[in-house]
């Protein structure tokens, strides 16, 4: 099954009862439910696959899994349009002629590793160089994947009166996919290995899918369906492709939540993935397990708990909390778009304009989430946008159910409780935008992220008389760089405080040591991964060198034209445009005394950044004596035995400084954990601030293994 291919009901058994099938040969109805399995399994396993394989070229934002989603839901309706034309306009044999052919083309695509020259600049928006990538790499092969399930059902029908059996089968290759990548392929399989074990796969379901494809030419013709019923009227088809469209929508904003503020890996990108197709199998799964009045009632809290947590000031919910709440919300409307979906499921004669639509569905919602709301928005609006809509959708369908006027009190209660909803919804989504907006100086968005700048005052002295308040000095006016939900630089307004160092870079924070150490051998070159407001800068002396490795344009505009320590800073400031470890990479040793890495977005870590590789490139590009210096701070993760693992793995020490914050000041907690050699400038870290290495768990991510479950806080 590919995503939203739902079917008539299916029977209790996952393959056809093949004694019951008298027209179609035991063998070929085996090798049709072999094929269809097989081609489920490997539509959804290569979708982590190809994701986490450009994860790095774009810095490890939370929108590419976005972006991949759209591709694929995209490339599904092709796929589902092709077997429609296919099966309407041509011959059996010469359906399974054209089929065989552009199966064997396909296999010019093989292995399916992305091609360097594609790597996005990160000059740009990212989101068409992403689609161009994938379209080259795996659209081919992922287009005819996608047409396997409602082709092979129409070929099975033309023998057999119940082709549906097989959409239970399709639905266990799917599921099995989700479920078995990260537990049993991420953890043990390389992921080029992955990419070459899959490419060999497809290879053998291709060669498997022609031979059925011939086989299936001897079958007898279809019976015709002598009563089709009434052709579904425009409101109706509305409908399917609204209620898909809503579900994709919302898989695609709920998961999008949750990587930016934990990570983008597979397993967060899996589980809302898992849950969609889940709701969908329940639903078209033939036992009524929808039960409407339930499941309203169920949406209606969803609705309300969803909405309570991304109001603003509440984005900071453990992974504990976030994950589960948007996890059971994210199901509980899905189970009411795709159960409301199946009870206007059609008869057989217009099943397949019912799978195109609902095809359309999914890739306008995935339209909507990854391609429109990016440009649209300035804030992360398209998930509230979703969940008013499913509202809405709810009482559409109700409204035109005649139970909605005929049927129990309790029918028009449910009624009036979700309008009443809906309607506080949107007052809620209205008034939280204009809120944002007045509040901010400037609010950006883009592929990357949200971006927000607000003038705010410190926590400080304030002398009362009568009725006027005067703030003593220092004037705690500043201003503030928010990135996602965390403050990414802060700057004092008043021209004597525009130098001094805030948030995670204070005086006693162990970025402000390590730079403090290298300078007193005379000038210094630093690197620094991330920019934020540029804040590092203000450590720079006459004669020092610092370069910015910036991957989000937006970031590098804001912090020239809305912040003045770059401006400002004694030191000679470069700024490289681009992800810091493609561009690192391109540059010969640049032997910094120290390099900075802190380049999280919100509480997204770029897992990318932090593996061996990384660490063995950085420490090409540092002088023997240098200190790497990583800022690890993290409300969910604990990435101090990540970074201990990458440092040993590669025969460095580590020292880990945690300083304390200063509100009056503007400096936050923050925890540090400085890497290099125990003969290098790390020797001369006073020890009374810092904390020695401690014998705990240590942890290794590489560029082919990274699971962030040990690490959770």
């Amino acid at each position: 099954m590919a995503l939203g291919d739902p079917a008539r009901p299916a029977l209790k058994p996952l393959a056809p009862t093949f004694q019951d099938v008298p027209g179609v040969a035991r063998g070929l109805a085996l090798a049709y439910s072999i094929t269809i399995f097989a081609s489920a399994f490997l539509l959804f396993q290569v979708q982590p696959i190809i994701t986490k394989l450009i994860l790095p070229w774009l810095g490890g934002a939370a929108a590419v899994w976005s972006v991949c989603l759209l591709f694929f839901q995209t490339t599904l309706l092709l796929g589902y349009l092709y077997a429609h034309l296919l099966t309407q306009k041509f011959q059996p044999q010469n359906q399974a002629r054209i089929h065989a052919v552009l199966l064997a083309a396909s296999l010019g695509f093989l292995p399916i590793l992305p091609r360097i020259s594609l790597k996005p600049s990160g000059l740009e928006d990212p989101t068409f160089r992403v689609l161009i990538l994938l379209a080259v790499t795996i659209g081919v092969p992922f287009f005819l994947l996608s047409s396997t399930s409602p082709l092979l059902q129409a070929w099975y029908s033309r023998s057999s009166s119940t082709p549906y059996r097989l959409y239970a089968l399709s639905n266990a290759g799917s599921m099995l996919a989700l479920l078995s990548y990260p537990v049993i392929v991420e953890p043990r399989i390389s992921n080029h290995h992955q990419a070459v074990a899959w490419s060999i796969a497809y290879a053998l379901v291709a060669i498997l899918c022609a031979a059925t494809a011939f086989a299936a030419r001897s079958a007898r013709a279809p019976v015709s369906v002598a009563d089709s019923g009434p052709a579904p009227d425009w409101k109706l088809k509305f409908l399917w492709a609204a209620f898909a469209a809503c579900g994709s929508a919302l898989l695609l904003s709920v998961t999008n939540h949750i990587s930016q503020n934990i990570a983008a890996v597979p397993l967060l990108w899996i589980i809302p993935l898992s849950l969609y197709l889940l709701t969908f199998i329940v639903c078209f799964e033939g036992h009524n397990w929808y039960r409407r009045g339930f499941f309203l009632r169920l949406l209606a809290v969803a609705l309300a708990s969803m909405a309570y947590a991304i109001a603003p000031g509440r984005g900071n919910l453990p992974p504990g909390v976030l994950i589960p709440l948007f996890c059971i919300g994210l199901f509980a409307c899905c189970m009411v778009c795709h159960g409301e979906l199946a009870k206007l499921k059609p008869l057989p004669a217009h099943l397949t304009s019912f799978y195109l639509l609902i095809a359309l569905g999914g890739a306008t919602g995935a339209v909507f989430v990854a391609l429109l709301a990016p440009h649209l928005f300035t804030g992360y609006y398209e998930l509230p946008v979703s969940l008013g809509f499913c509202g809405v959708l709810i009482h559409l369908a109700l409204q035109r159910d005649r139970q909605i006027a005929t049927g129990p009190m309790r029918s028009r209660r449910t009624f009036l409780l979700l309008a009443l909803l809906v309607v506080a919804f949107c007052v809620s989504l209205y008034v939280s935008a204009r809120r944002q907006a007045s509040r901010a100086l400037v609010r950006v968005r883009n592929f990357y992220g949200v971006l927000q700048v607000e003038d705010r005052i410190a926590p400080g002295v304030v002398l009362e008389q009568g009725n006027s308040r005067q703030f003593l000095d220092p004037d705690p006016h500043y201003r503030d760089l928010i990135n996602g939900t965390i403050e990414h630089g802060i700057q004092f307004l008043a021209a004597s405080r525009r130098m001094e160092t805030t948030t995670y870079y204070g005086p006693e924070s162990g970025v402000a040591m390590a730079l403090q150490a290298a300078g007193k051998n005379g000038p210094l070159k630093a690197g620094i991964v991330g920019l934020g407001a540029g804040t590092i800068a203000a450590y720079g002396r006459s004669g020092d060198q610092y370069t910015f490795y910036e991957i989000n344009p937006l970031v590098v505009e804001l912090a020239n034209n809305q912040f003045s320590f770059l401006r400002q800073s004694p030191a000679k400031i470069t700024v490289v445009p681009g992800d810091a470890r493609l561009s690192l990479e391109k540059q010969s040793s640049q032997q910094f005394d120290i390099l900075a890495v802190d380049a999280f977005t919100s509480d997204a870590i770029p897992v990318h950044l932090l593996t061996r590789e990384a660490f063995a490139l950085y420490l090409g590009h540092s002088k023997p004596q240098g200190i790497i210096a990583v800022h690890v701070s993290n409300r969910y993760l604990d990435l101090v035995p990540v970074v201990r693992g990458a440092a040993e793995s590669l025969g460095l020490a580590t020292v880990v400084i945690d300083s304390s914050g200063n509100d009056s000041r503007a400096i936050y907690r923050a925890t540090w954990v400085l890497v290099g050699r125990e003969t290098g400038l790390l020797a001369q870290l006073p020890s009374t601030n810092s904390e020695p290495e401690e014998s705990s768990k240590q942890i290794v991510w590489t560029d082919d293994y990274s699971s962030i479950l040990p690490t959770f806080k």
